[in-house]
C-alpha cells in the first residue's frame, strides 16, 4: 500500500488543486465559449440561441468601436506597464540602500496595494474634482481631470501606476535582496563604475523578477475595469473605453451575452500574444549572451 501511494502521490497531492481549478476557471471558459459561439435572444434560457459558429468574432473585427478599444487598451497598457517597471526599479534601488527610517519607507510602500482598488478610485475622483479636489486647490486651476478627452487617459494612468508601482518596487526589492555580492565586490575590485556595475551585474541578474512582474502587470493592466469605471466610465466621448468596460457595456448593459463572451474571449488572446512578446524576447537575449 505504501508502494502505492509513493508511486502515485503526485496524483493525490496535485489532483484535488487541479480538479478545484477546472470547476473554478475551467467550466466558466468553457461555457464562455459556448456562449461566444451561439447567438442570442431574450426569449431562450441562456445558452439556447442559435449556433452562429465564428459569427460573434467577425462581428467583433467588424466593429470600429472594439477595434478603438483594443488599440487604446494595448496602448494604454504598454505605456503605463513600462512606467510601473522604471518607477518599481527605481523605488527598489532606493529601498535596497541601509538609510535611516528605511524600514519604515517599506512599510508606507506597501500602503495604497492594500487600499482596494474602487476605494482608491473614489478618494482620487474626490481629490481631481473640478471645483472642490484638492489637486485643483494645489496648482491653482480647475482642471476637468476626468471630464476632458486628452487628461482623463493620464488620469487613469496615473492612478495605476500610483497603486501597482509599489508591487512592482517590492517584487524587485526581493529580486535585489537575494542577488549575490561577490559579483559586485568583484566588479570594485577591478574598478568598475556604479552604473557599469547596475547594467552588467544587477541588471542581468534581475531579469527573471522583471519577467515576472512584467507579465503580471500586462495582465492585470490590459484587464483593468476598476478605476477606470469610477473614475471616467470609460468617457469621456470614449477616450478611455478600455476593453473591459466596453465588454461591460456590450453584456450587462446591452445584456447581448454571447457578444460578450466573444470579446472577453478576443480580449484572452489579446493579453496572450502580449504575453508571449516579452517572453521570446527574453528568451532572445539569453540566447545572445549564451
Amino acid at each position: 500500500m505504501s508502494k502505492f501511494i509513493d508511486k502515485y502521490f503526485y496524483i493525490f497531492s496535485v489532483g484535488p488543486t487541479v480538479l478545484t481549478m477546472f470547476i473554478v476557471f475551467g467550466i466558466p471558459l468553457g461555457f464562455s465559449f459556448y456562449l461566444s459561439l451561439h447567438g442570442w435572444t431574450p426569449t431562450p434560457s441562456l445558452g439556447g440561441g442559435p449556433f452562429v459558429g465564428l459569427q460573434n468574432y467577425i462581428f467583433l473585427l467588424e466593429d470600429s468601436k472594439f477595434i478603438q478599444s483594443t488599440i487604446f487598451t494595448i496602448v494604454y497598457t504598454v505605456v503605463v506597464v513600462s512606467i510601473e517597471l522604471l518607477v518599481g526599479l527605481s523605488i527598489a534601488l532606493l529601498l535596497n540602500q541601509e538609510v535611516p527610517l528605511i524600514r519604515m519607507a517599506r512599510s508606507v510602500l506597501a500602503i495604497p496595494m492594500m487600499v482596494t482598488p474602487i476605494v482608491a478610485a473614489l478618494c482620487w475622483k474626490l481629490l481631481l474634482d473640478p471645483q472642490y479636489g484638492f489637486i485643483n486647490y494645489l496648482i491653482g486651476q480647475k482642471l476637468g481631470w476626468t471630464g476632458d478627452p486628452f487628461l482623463a487617459p493620464i488620469t487613469v494612468a496615473i492612478v495605476n501606476v500610483w497603486q501597482n508601482a509599489p508591487y512592482v518596487g517590492i517584487l524587485l526589492l526581493a529580486g535585489l535582496r537575494s542577488l549575490p555580492s561577490d559579483p559586485k565586490e568583484a566588479a570594485a575590485i577591478d574598478g568598475a563604475s556604479a552604473w557599469q556595475t547596475f547594467w552588467n551585474i544587477t541588471l542581468p541578474g534581475l531579469r527573471p523578477m522583471i519577467l515576472v512582474a512584467l507579465l503580471l502587470r500586462t495582465i492585470f493592466e490590459f484587464r483593468t475595469f476598476e478605476n477606470v469605471y469610477v473614475l471616467t466610465g470609460g468617457g469621456p466621448a470614449g477616450a478611455t473605453n478600455v476593453l473591459s468596460i466596453y465588454t461591460y457595456g456590450i453584456t450587462f448593459g446591452q445584456l447581448d451575452f454571447t457578444y460578450g463572451a466573444a470579446s472577453s474571449w478576443m480580449m484572452l488572446v489579446t493579453v496572450a500574444i502580449l504575453c508571449s512578446i516579452p517572453i521570446l524576447l527574453f528568451r532572445a537575449m539569453d540566447r545572445g549572451r549564451a
